[in-house]
């Protein structure tokens, strides 16, 4: 007996309602396990550490996204901008898959086993990969998704100031961590979109609105995303997986799953994606989909009893929340200070000096509201002129939107105080 599936499905997302499945090829991207992997992956890392309710996934966030863009595409259209059936579906894939390369806990795999390849090079690989399994029906996803379709405001819904990505996650991140400053109007502004020469703009009217996203986007980015403490536990995780990393690779035998020891006890470098390397992309595709947030923590739980006194320190205070102490300023912290307290760590400690570098160090983060390196919104004013948000808002003369605001950080353990 052959049994048809109903493709046609309805979702109920608790930021936006019901949320419609817009065909049967999208359903059958979600339905992929590649997709179905991203439940497992938290959209905000370690900052339930923080704020408890911020466990959603980034499948979650690929779902509204992908709401979203169908809004834009309908709001554009109903603005007699011509978009084909086929550059929908397209773009509707191109945004649903565009965090599809994210590893566990979001970025900390970028900067700990794997060198020099981001999460966006393994989102392209895992499009590229899907598309040959598909026939080559994402081709002209993977041409929006990297902004060499003519046509560039599609790109810009997926990657650009006011992209479906930032306004799903901005408000999404804002529900679930309670934190309400964040909170932007993403059906206004997307009512608000137009295209002028085959650019996105923002109508006039919809200008207000759009401060209001940066303004929440700058303080999401303090409130959130550069938390001290949600700084202090994701550089935790990073060291915790740098060990381990550096162990491995030293050959001593570590507890992991599987899919982590492929990345744990091979060195995988952008070669392996873009050149003749060791490993086909394939191979590497098919070894990161299998990885999610389960296969770091129950590892780093079998990692706290380990005979190695720093990765068994270190997996230890992640699996309590027992976190290295935090401080934040404006400026570069003393180098004398910061060796006083490597010395002090590797006293306390009874480990190497050198060894200390995994529990006291010193780093910086940044902030921009604004960013420079993409095209700049343009202001559809009512004369049918179009002009740059900077020559019409007065919110762009300040500061805290227009220049990089570079904070500095120093994490030690609490002993050491």
């Amino acid at each position: 007996m052959v049994y048809i599936t109903n493709k046609r499905k309805i979702i109920n997302d608790p930021v936006y309602g019901f949320i419609n499945i817009p065909g049967d090829f999208i359903f059958d991207i979600i339905e992929h396990p590649w997709f179905q992997r991203l439940r497992h992956i938290k959209q905000l890392g370690l900052t339930s550490f923080v704020y408890p309710g911020a466990n959603h996934s980034r499948f979650q966030h690929g779902l509204g996204s992908m709401h979203l863009m169908d809004l834009a595409i309908a709001t554009l259209r109903n603005k007699d901008v011509e978009i084909s059936e086929n550059e929908r579906e397209a773009a509707l894939i191109a945004i649903l898959l565009h965090d599809a390369g994210h590893g566990p806990f979001s970025h900390a795999l970028e900067s700990s086993i794997i060198s020099g390849i981001s999460h966006e090079d393994i989102s392209l690989l895992l499009m590229k990969k899907l598309n040959e399994a598909f026939g080559g029906r994402l081709d002209l996803a993977i041409d929006i998704f990297l902004g060499t379709y003519p046509r560039q405001f599609l790109h810009e819904l997926v990657a650009g100031q006011t992209d479906m990505d930032r306004l799903d996650y901005l408000r999404r991140d804002s529900f679930f961590t309670g934190v309400i400053e964040g909170s932007v109007g993403s059906d206004r502004i997307i009512r608000m979109l137009n295209v002028i020469d085959d650019c996105l703009v923002i109508d006039e009217k919809g200008i207000y609105s759009l401060e209001k996203f940066m303004i929440a986007r700058r303080l999401m980015y303090w409130q959130v995303y550069m938390h001290k403490t949600v700084l202090s536990s994701e550089s935790l995780l990073v060291k915790v997986l740098k060990r381990a990393k550096e162990l491995a690779t030293k050959g001593l035998d570590l507890y992991s799953t599987p899919a982590l020891r492929f990345f744990l006890y091979n060195k995988i470098g952008p070669d392996d994606l873009f050149k003749e390397g060791n490993f086909t992309p394939g191979l590497i595709a098919a070894n990161f989909t299998r990885l999610d947030d389960n296969d770091i923590l129950v590892s780093a739980k079998y990692w706290a009893d380990h005979e190695d006194k720093v990765l068994a320190d270190l997996s230890g205070r992640l699996m309590r929340r027992d976190l290295l102490a935090i401080e934040l300023q404006n400026d570069p912290f003393p180098a004398d200070r910061v060796r006083n307290l490597k010395i002090r760590a590797a006293e306390l400690m009874d480990i190497d000096q050198q060894l200390a570098d995994y529990f006291v160090f010193t780093n910086s983060i940044s902030n921009l509201a604004y960013t420079p390196d993409a095209p700049e919104v343009k202001i559809l004013l009512k004369s049918g002129r179009t002009a740059d948000i900077s020559s019409v808002s007065d919110m762009f003369d300040h500061r805290f939107l227009s220049e990089r605001i570079t904070k500095y950080f120093l994490c030690y353990p609490k002993e050491c105080k």
